[in-house]
């Protein structure tokens, strides 16, 4: 089975995007990225949330950037720190080579 991480539906959370089993928006994540909490302090704070859903949640922001630009460095980058190489390493491939983004 495939898990989508990051789902939007408009029953839940009035539609803003959120990570999969949790109550925690993509905008959450952000706001928590862009205070200074790492992947692992997120994770730490709330245990429901898995690595690869806080990057997903990084690549749908990436991905939808107009809805998210108050998150976005003048360079392109979310602010904030991403994954340490050492815990992008535990990421699947796909989500490894988003620089800027995943990887700080």
């Amino acid at each position: 089975m495939t898990i989508k991480w990051v789902k939007v539906d408009p029953l839940v959370m009035n539609g803003e995007p959120f990570c999969y089993g949790t109550r925690l928006t993509v905008r959450n994540i952000l706001e928590m990225r862009a205070n200074g909490l790492s992947p692992s302090q997120m994770q730490a704070d709330h245990p429901e949330l898995r690595h690869v859903g806080i990057a997903e949640a990084f690549r749908y922001a990436a991905e939808n950037r107009d809805r998210y630009e108050d998150f976005f460095e003048p360079n392109g980058t979310l602010r904030g720190d991403g994954f340490s190489t050492d815990d992008a390493g535990k990421l699947p491939e796909n989500l490894r080579g988003l620089t800027g983004v995943v990887v700080s």
